[in-house]
């Protein structure tokens, strides 16, 4: 298997909390290069956040905290930076993050690239940068040319590697990695993979995210029901065939979206 990384998101429950530490341990088998930890809108989620990096870090595990710029102000993202340099991480995943609802601007920044530039200006090396793409296009791009040139943006203002949002179509990746690379990006994309284990979040996060699934899989996912075994074992293999294909085409790593669950991510990652 590729390199591979992990996101988790921070859980709200204590009971959550026992969970995902449970399910951090059966994946550190797979020997994650590092885990990142999201972030809420508008940093709802922000202790949670730097609660799961100090432990994952604690746990001998590279950890990156999801960091947004929405609402944020140089002094209050140069006071984050300091408290992530002191906390021992050394990567970051720089978003600029969705506006939560009641807040009608963004702060000072207003784009991912500018955080990354801002990073890189204030910080030098110290942090690895990671940004986010989206091979089927950002759901509220202007077009795909207008998300193409958003991304080459931030890969010129100082990021390191791109993780892509999720998706199901293999064909999506390569024209997306062959197009950025017209526009002179040459950081690492690495795909972002979500386990297939129930239709009906799957579906509604795709429609949130612009990620498309396939008709067919939406067909068979239908076909299942509410029979969670069937649905789980076509994800494994649908999604594990999409991998090695991705492997082979030349994909860097992978970069699982886990939602603090093991068991898919190990089938996949140990299919035959």
């Amino acid at each position: 298997m590729a390199p591979l990384s992990i996101e988790f998101f921070p859980p709200k429950t204590p009971d959550g909390t026992t969970k995902l530490r449970a399910a951090r341990r059966e994946l550190y088998a797979l020997a994650p290069e590092f885990c990142s930890v999201t972030y809420g809108a508008g940093g709802s989620t922000q202790q949670g956040t730097l609660d799961a990096v100090r432990e994952i870090l604690a746990e001998g595990i590279d950890a990156a905290p999801h960091f947004s710029c929405i609402g944020a102000s140089k002094a209050s993202v140069r006071a984050q930076l300091e408290a992530f340099e002191a906390m021992g991480v050394e990567r970051v995943v720089a978003l600029r993050g969705d506006l939560p609802s009641g807040h009608a601007s963004f702060g000072e920044f207003r784009y991912a690239s500018e955080l990354v530039a801002f990073i890189r200006a204030e910080t030098g090396a110290r942090f690895r940068i990671h940004v986010g793409c989206y091979p089927e296009t950002h759901p509220q791009a202007r077009s795909p040319q207008a998300d193409l040139e958003a991304f080459a943006a931030k890969a010129k203002a100082g990021a390191d590697v791109a993780l892509t949002q999720f998706f199901y179509n293999a064909d999506a990746y390569f024209r997306f990695v062959d197009e950025a690379s017209r526009r002179g990006v040459n950081i690492p994309i690495v795909p972002g993979v979500m386990p297939i284990t129930n239709s009906a979040q799957l579906l509604r996060f795709a429609d949130a995210n612009g990620s498309e699934v396939p008709r067919w899989i939406r067909l068979r996912l239908q076909s299942f029901g509410d029979d969670t075994a069937s649905i789980r074992a076509f994800g494994i293999d649908i999604v594990g065939a999409m991998c090695e294909r991705l492997a082979r085409g030349g994909a860097p790593g992978f970069h699982f979206y886990s939602m603090n669950q093991s068991a898919s991510v190990l089938a996949i990652c140990r299919r035959p």
